[in-house]
């Protein structure tokens, strides 16, 4: 279990992905998660996870440089939720194979990321973010309440825009 950062844009999944900045990646979502993006943003026309390698972790957690930070982050966060020994080694190991070749620090994404969401907002229109940790259906975990930013408000704090199980759209 990592975490995932899914975005529901009014753009196509080829246009997000010509905006997105060298290192983050888009992956399509399965038809019944994009309907619950659509349910979320209905002026979506494609829903997506942002990933750096195979998860989003890196925009919220360094990745390993040895110290071991990121994984006692991760294992906190499994144990938390319940999960066993074997499933928590399972998961810290996909998490693992998940990793980017591109390693930089958590800051470093996330102003690549506001720039490419104030970007976004600007040229496509109003579109929705979602941080979530795990891979467990959207409609399997309430949500917080939906808030609306300005690409300004993103890139002023691109530390911070993002919160957990919060729908977000980004409009300006």
């Amino acid at each position: 279990m990592c975490y995932f950062l899914y975005l529901a844009s009014p753009l196509t999944l080829s246009e997000v992905r010509a905006m997105l900045p060298r290192g983050i990646t888009a992956d399509l979502l399965p038809p019944a998660e994009q309907q619950a993006m659509r349910e979320l943003h209905p002026a979506a026309r494609t829903g997506a996870r942002l990933l750096i390698g195979g998860c989003s972790c890196d925009l919220m957690i360094a990745r390993e440089r040895g110290d071991g930070e990121s994984e006692r982050h991760l294992r906190g966060r499994l144990f938390g939720a319940g999960l066993g020994r074997n499933q928590v080694i399972a998961a810290l190991e996909a998490h693992r194979g998940a990793a980017s070749r591109e390693l930089a620090a958590p800051a470093v994404w996330q102003r690549a990321l506001a720039a490419f969401v104030a970007e976004h907002a600007r040229n496509a229109g109003p579109t929705l973010y979602l941080l979530r940790f795990g891979r467990d259906p959207l409609r399997a975990r309430p949500l917080a309440a939906a808030v609306t930013l300005t690409p300004s408000e993103v890139e002023a704090q691109p530390a911070r825009w993002l919160v957990e199980n919060r729908p977000t759209t980004v409009a300006g």
